[in-house]
């Protein structure tokens, strides 16, 4: 049985924001399943969702340039967390008809090898308890998994908050940050947000129910943290980077916690050069501040983490509100991963491939 099989393909690496058809382009491809033959321990998947982050910008470098993840291969197709379903396998803990989770191909159909880098056949999360649940498919592979532990452990294992205190979360909006301020809500803090529309402040405001909120786009960030934050600000969740991480610094408390999820106003700036120089950051030992960058794949296992429980709890009781902005067909996720990062989404934003 041939049938379609389109994939992104990266083409070029880009030294600014990526242009469609010169850096990546859908590409059209078939794919014979029924003759597809497997070696020992592979698997071929029919991908179902992808996930659109912040850091494949990242991933779109030379091979030179060191990080904490992986570049993409110029001429190949381009890889992202995403879930899947097995239609073959030849590897013993995986059984055709199993959905997993894990790193596969922006495309239709993806073969998974052993050794293969970041695709590795091992690399996979189990998710057939997904097919009798009452939650969406994408609350077990998105939300249960990556996105939803970056939030809780950034902000309960490295914020520590507590009751009373005030927290400032960049893109309060997106993917992570929305489920960063319901969090701190739920944990007795007075939240204050910032989006990039007047749509997601009011999202902020009036859906998730926030103390503060404000339009970067539209008015200083300085004077609203003024306005906002008058008694001082004791958490930062920063997801921006850049000169709003300046301006926070001078509004911390002494013995703030500033947490470092993401930088997406500089991924973009490839000339280190040209990255936005701190210039506050005497203000981190004036006030005895500790600042925090993590990797959420650092911490997939903490001892007596209370992550399934509380998340279960607070999705029962309506106190978490899940967003999330689907684009569907592989041929349109260029253009999303584009509208991320020109701050168009709403939410988590995913790719939905086909049905599962």
């Amino acid at each position: 049985m041939v049938v379609s099989n389109k994939g992104v393909l990266f083409k070029a690496i880009p030294t600014g924001h990526p242009v469609i058809g010169e850096h990546f382009e859908v590409v059209d491809r078939t794919i014979d399943i029924e003759n597809f033959n497997l070696e020992e321990n592979e698997l071929l998947l029919k991908n179902v969702y992808i996930s659109l982050d912040p850091y494949m910008r990242e991933r779109m470098r030379e091979h030179y340039i060191e990080s904490y993840i992986p570049p993409f291969h110029v001429g190949k197709i381009m890889v992202g967390d995403g879930t899947s379903v097995v239609i073959k396998s030849t590897h013993p803990q995986y059984h055709e008809g199993d959905i997993v989770a894990g790193f596969t191909g922006w495309e239709e159909y993806t073969h998974i090898k052993e050794n293969d880098g970041d695709m590795d056949v091992t690399g996979r999360f189990c998710l057939n308890h997904a097919k009798d649940s009452s939650l969406s498919l994408t609350h077990h592979s998105f939300l249960l998994r990556v996105h939803g532990l970056t939030a809780y452990r950034g902000l309960i294992n490295f914020g520590t908050p507590k009751k009373g205190e005030t927290i400032y979360v960049s893109a309060a909006a997106g993917a992570i940050g929305h489920l960063v301020v319901q969090m701190a809500k739920i944990k007795g803090l007075h939240v204050i947000g910032s989006a990039g529309s007047d749509e997601k402040v009011d999202f902020l405001l009036n859906t998730l129910k926030i103390d503060a909120a404000f339009n970067y786009k539209k008015v200083d960030v300085n004077k609203a943290l003024s306005k906002h934050c008058p008694d001082g600000i004791d958490i930062y969740y920063d997801n921006v980077g850049g000169e709003t991480l300046d301006q926070v610094l001078k509004h911390c408390n002494r013995f703030a916690r500033v947490i470092v999820c993401g930088m997406i106003s500089q991924y973009n700036i490839r000339n280190q050069k040209e990255k936005y120089g701190i210039k506050n950051i005497e203000q981190v030992f004036m006030k005895s501040m500790s600042i925090i960058g993590f990797l959420v794949s650092d911490f997939w296992s903490v001892p007596n983490d209370n992550f399934g429980k509380d998340m279960e709890e607070w999705l029962d009781s309506g106190k978490l509100i899940y967003k999330e902005e689907t684009t569907v067909g592989i041929e349109n996720a260029p253009q999303a991963f584009l509208n991320m990062f020109a701050g168009k989404n709403l939410g988590k934003s995913v790719v939905k491939i086909s049905d599962f």
